[in-house]
């Protein structure tokens, strides 16, 4: 099941997809709450709910005809990992990782699966990352790594966009990790029963249609739930928490000379039985100073 976050005649609701079309559950199933978290929150059931009411005779509206917005709006944790992919350590000349380099994103820069990204006013080093995200869908602490696959709600995609040189002159990397909209998600949340393997899916990154990157989940250094194991030894980790988990070599960084994003640019990500994002870059624009 795909479910999506989506605003159709300026109301917000959460939605399940079923090729072009998308089922508002808060008609077809009004019992089940009405924004994603709650309903990750409802475990087994509240899914079991929404895909019986996808799968029924509800009405369907075209994607053509609704926003999809971040499934998630505002997770309680957005946490991502570094150098997690062999060819992205050896391009940036690091040594391999013995252990996960684990790191914030604010929430406040998530971003819609097709919404504009800022350029920066204060830095030009805008890069892209292209990464598969997953979902926290049960609150949970001390996970083993055999049982991390029953916390996981579901995937998506994510764009782990980077101000590099705010990156380096944080020793924590967050600053230069959570600008406003530098954390574009989704199209939407694929359950894991249509994910199969989360690490045998192939990762393609695209600026203006030309390839940067192409790898494939099976070479991360970290798998998503080794990741969930180390997570969860640290910190009680909640329903709606994103865990964004690496990206391939390819980045604009890693370029003699870099190629840096710049305003016009257009990003498009593509992961293996998920779908696509793509963002446009765009200067920041002047309503986001605030004074």
């Amino acid at each position: 099941m795909k479910l999506a976050t989506f605003t159709h005649q300026s109301q917000t609701r959460v939605g399940a997809v079923a090729d072009d079309t998308i089922v508002d559950l808060s008609t077809a199933a009004p019992e089940l709450p009405r924004d994603m978290i709650g309903i990750l929150s409802g475990g087994r059931d509240a899914l079991e709910r929404a895909r019986k009411a996808a799968s029924g005779s509800a009405q369907r509206l075209r994607l053509s005809e609704v926003k999809l917005e971040a499934p998630i709006s505002r997770p309680p944790e957005f946490l991502a990992i570094g150098l997690n992919y062999r060819d992205h350590v050896a391009e940036t000349g690091m040594k391999l990782p013995e252990f996960p380099i684990f790191f914030n994103k604010q929430a406040t820069c998530v971003n819609g699966p097709y919404d504009p990204i800022h350029l920066p006013r204060a830095s030009s080093a805008l890069d892209y990352e292209g990464e598969l995200g997953f979902v926290i869908g049960r609150r949970c602490r001390h996970v083993p790594r055999n049982r991390a696959h029953e916390v996981i709600a579901g995937y998506f995609i994510v764009n782990d966009v980077s101000v590099r040189d705010w990156q380096r002159r944080a020793q924590t990397m967050t600053l230069g990790k959570s600008w406003d909209t530098h954390g574009p998600i989704g199209p939407w949340i694929v359950t894991p029963d249509e994910i199969g393997d989360p690490h045998s899916l192939e990762l393609k990154t695209f600026v203006n249609g030309d390839q940067r990157q192409h790898s494939n989940t099976k070479h991360l250094i970290f798998e998503c739930f080794a990741q969930v194991e180390t997570l969860s030894t640290v910190m009680t980790l909640l329903p709606g928490t994103i865990v964004s988990t690496g990206t391939p070599g390819g980045v604009a960084a890693a370029m003699n000379p870099p190629k840096w994003l710049v305003a016009g640019d257009v990003v498009r990500i593509e992961i293996e039985r998920i779908g696509a994002i793509e963002n446009r870059v765009i200067a920041e624009p002047a309503d986001t100073q605030v004074i």
